[in-house]
C-alpha cells in the first residue's frame, strides 16, 4: 500500500510542474520513500515564458527539495 505522505507529495510535484509552465502530460512523476522521479518526455508549455526547459526543470526540483516530505528530486526525462 502506498504511503499517505507520498501520494501528497506526488500530487504537490505535479502541481509545481503545472505551475510552472512545464508539460509533463508525457512523463510520469511518482514519489517513493520521499524521493521524487520524473521520467519521459518534459515539454514547454506554448505559453511559457523562458526558452530552457532542462533549466527550468531543475529550478522546479530545488523548490520541491525544499519541502519536508521531499528528500531528493531524481530527473530521468528528456526535454523537448
Amino acid at each position: 500500500m502506498a504511503d499517505p505522505r507520498d501520494i501528497e507529495a506526488t500530487k504537490y510535484a505535479r502541481r509545481e510542474f503545472i505551475k510552472h509552465r512545464l508539460d509533463v502530460t508525457m512523463a510520469e512523476i511518482r514519489v517513493s520513500h520521499g524521493v521524487v522521479y520524473i521520467r519521459g518526455i518534459v515539454r514547454r508549455d506554448p505559453q511559457a515564458h523562458y526558452d530552457n526547459v532542462s533549466n527550468e526543470t531543475e529550478r522546479v526540483g530545488r523548490l520541491l527539495k525544499q519541502r519536508p516530505e521531499i528528500r531528493d528530486v531524481v530527473v530521468e526525462a528528456k526535454f523537448l
